[in-house]
């Protein structure tokens, strides 16, 4: 039996809820005490995507463009510590708030329009030195690629491998029945992603063999959210084009604020960094 048969021609009232919750945040995060400076001191512009205005973010001169995607329920202001190292370094930081996030409108948000801003972006401001995502903002990245993103290097932190492992862990948080999960991905095959083969293009390691530029993964031992074996499967995805560097004890969401963290990235960016051993090293203890 096909899915869509498994699904019937009409999703239950469970099956529609969750399909509406797959798509929603829950909760919209505001800046830390010592984030506020350094987003106020941004200029900000609006871009347009169902459902509301985008803000977007922009810092620097507009020399060697970096650009920093958020994850989910995050926003661009977690980026703050990276953002005062890259304009010390002479890079001008670009980001902004996913609808349903920080402050932007809308309270729902998709890959599709995550793609769909970061490629509006590129158009503004031209290939980027390099680029930075966090988890669910990593993998939309990464599938930016092969719509045109052009970035000199790439740095993935906390990265979602694919977006089965979304649905996969989506289904398992909320304990869904067989038959409700099979609603699920029929109705984001259907009508959120059709005709884009999203159960295998839309993963990390389908794009990995075609990654030329070098690749920065930092995944956290004790992530919560995104298992550190899922970082060490997508290192052995590009081969020696990406280092892989494993931090302890900051979770998912704190890694990002970690002055080890922002140290790597900006050596990564800049090849002054400190040598980080091997692929596995733990750069955090």
């Amino acid at each position: 039996m096909d899915l869509a048969t498994a699904a019937g021609p009409a999703l239950s009232a469970q099956g529609e809820a969750m399909f509406d919750l797959f798509r929603k945040p829950q909760g919209r995060s505001r800046p830390r005490p010592d984030e506020r400076a350094v987003i106020e001191s941004a200029r900000t512009g609006e871009l347009t995507a169902r459902g509301g205005g985008v803000v977007t973010y922009a810092w620097g001169d507009g020399e060697r463009p970096v650009l920093l995607v958020h994850g989910w329920e995050s926003r661009a202001s977690r980026y703050a510590k990276l953002i005062t190292r890259l304009l010390a370094l002479g890079y001008s930081p670009v980001s902004f708030d996913a609808p349903g996030h920080g402050e932007s409108g809308g309270d729902t948000t998709t890959l599709a329009e995550y793609r769909a801003l970061i490629g509006a972006l590129h158009r503004a401001h031209g290939d980027f030195a390099a680029v930075v995502g966090h988890s669910f903002g990593a993998l939309a990245l990464f599938l930016s690629l092969p719509e045109g993103l052009r970035a000199g290097r790439i740095v993935a932190v906390s990265t979602v491998p694919d977006f089965s492992y979304l649905v996969d862990s989506f289904s398992a948080h909320r304990a869904l029945d067989a038959r409700t999960d099979a609603e699920l991905r029929h109705r984001l095959d259907r009508d959120l992603y059709p005709g884009e083969d999203m159960w295998t293009r839309f993963s990390v390691l389908h794009h990995a063999p075609h990654v030329r530029v070098p690749v920065l993964l930092i995944h956290d031992e004790n992530d919560e959210a995104v298992g550190a074996e899922q970082a060490e499967r997508l290192a052995g995805g590009f081969a020696d084009r990406a280092r892989l560097v494993l931090t302890r004890r900051l979770g998912h969401r704190r890694v990002l604020g970690s002055p080890l963290v922002v140290d790597t990235i900006a050596g990564f960016l800049t090849g002054t960094g400190a040598d980080l051993g091997d692929r596995t090293g733990v750069a955090a203890r």
